[in-house]
């Protein structure tokens, strides 16, 4: 009858274990869901700050052709 009380022992043991692992993954999970979002709020903040640089017309970029030694 001992050995029933063991095998009792052991499986309280991995229930809490199994109950301790999921808490901690709940956690580590909601850190990364925390951390996308801020990401995303990062890639919004780039966009907005990409849409306001105008490109330079290729009539104002300097002529590779005037430039000595370029290309060689």
């Amino acid at each position: 009858m001992f050995w029933v009380l063991i095998f009792a022992g052991i499986a309280v043991a991995g229930l809490i274990v199994t109950i301790s692992y999921a808490v901690w993954l709940w956690h580590k999970a909601s850190d990364l869901f925390s951390e996308v979002e801020m990401l995303g709020q990062r890639v919004e903040e780039l966009t907005a700050l990409l849409s306001q640089i105008e490109p330079t017309p290729p009539e104002q970029l300097p002529s590779r052709r005037s430039q000595p030694g370029v290309g060689r």
